[in-house]
């Protein structure tokens, strides 16, 4: 009787060894397979913008990479959550990824009082594409021309200067509540429609300065109708290389940068990601990739699925600490 016992329980184990196998070959299989029809990249903002040209370059890029289409679907609305509500409900079959940035990742979140997703458990991290520093500017009339006069000058005058930004929870309004925070300044902020009327109002006199990308706030610097104070990435950019930082010109730790990554929903095969992540290696070092985007002023950034999914969560607690510290709250 033993004996029977005991077979019976070898054959399981061969049994359920074989489907384990099977189901590894299986996954594998599907992963070399992987694409054989249309991918489409779900992006959460219109046709036009930073997100959607750079989501278009990396579709072009996958495209030629793993010949199929990699096709852009614009799904605005709502600080991104159609989009990434869509993408987190999609099938996790590497067919629906979601290409996004910074702000409906990190601040979004913490923004809106419910989502019908969870930022961090609802998407696999793929790709951390590029990253853009925004330039802090002034309106030329200020007086305050580097960073140490500007926070004297606001610190002599709370609530009285202004900061204009292209939205509210925007990258360029996040910046400006930690530069607040840090600095331990009181300045109002104004939020625009787009980055144009708040450049528009800066060149006029009617805010005092702004934090925008830079290329958008490079034309006014170069025109003499805006003057640069700091770059806020925590290294210097090379299209401004004698701008100082931030932190260099006297916030230490401040690094404040608008992203963007390549994400699929949860429960994507990891064999698909990695097929995605090689695919995105390639493109990503191409000189004319990395060209096209330093014009728009950001840098090629790259690394593992992993490196993006901490990156992706220090990014998360850190602007969720800002957007609770400072209030803000979209419906």
């Amino acid at each position: 009787m033993s004996s029977a016992i005991s077979h019976l329980k070898v054959v399981k184990r061969v049994f359920w060894s074989c489907c384990l196998i099977s189901g590894l070959a299986s996954h594998a299989a599907f992963a070399q397979n992987y694409p054989n029809k249309p991918v489409e990249i779900i992006v959460p903002y219109s046709a036009g913008g930073s997100t959607d040209s750079t989501a278009r370059l990396v579709a072009k890029g996958l495209s030629e990479q793993l010949h199929q289409p990699f096709l852009v679907v614009n799904r605005p609305g709502a600080g991104g959550q159609i989009a990434h509500a869509h993408v987190a409900q999609a099938a996790p079959d590497g067919y629906t990824l979601l290409f996004s940035a910074a702000g409906p990742l990190t601040v979004t979140p913490h923004s809106y009082s419910k989502l019908s997703y969870d930022p961090i458990k609802s998407f696999k991290a793929i790709k951390l594409v590029s990253a853009a520093p925004l330039l802090l500017i002034v309106n030329k009339k200020l007086k305050g021309n580097d960073l140490a006069s500007l926070i004297k000058l606001a610190k002599s005058k709370p609530k009285e200067l202004t900061y204009g930004s292209f939205g509210v929870g925007s990258a360029a309004h996040l910046a400006g509540e930690l530069f607040k925070s840090l600095a331990q300044v009181d300045i109002v902020h104004v939020p625009y429609k787009g980055s144009a009327p708040a450049l528009t109002d800066l060149m006029g006199g009617q805010i005092d300065m702004m934090f925008d990308v830079l290329v958008t706030a490079l034309p006014p610097v170069k025109s003499g109708k805006a003057f640069p104070i700091a770059v806020t990435s925590s290294k210097r950019s090379s299209l401004v290389p004698d701008v100082p930082t931030i932190a260099e010109a006297g916030i230490e730790g401040f690094d404040a940068q608008t992203w963007f990554g390549l994400l699929g929903p949860a429960k994507i095969d990891a064999n698909v990601v990695q097929k995605l992540s090689d695919a995105l290696d390639i493109v990503l070092a191409d000189p004319k990739f990395n060209k096209t985007i330093l014009a728009q002023g950001m840098e090629v950034k790259g690394g593992t699925p992993q490196q993006f999914t901490s990156f992706f969560q220090s990014e998360y607690e850190k602007w969720g600490k800002v957007a609770k510290q400072s209030g803000i709250k979209m419906e």
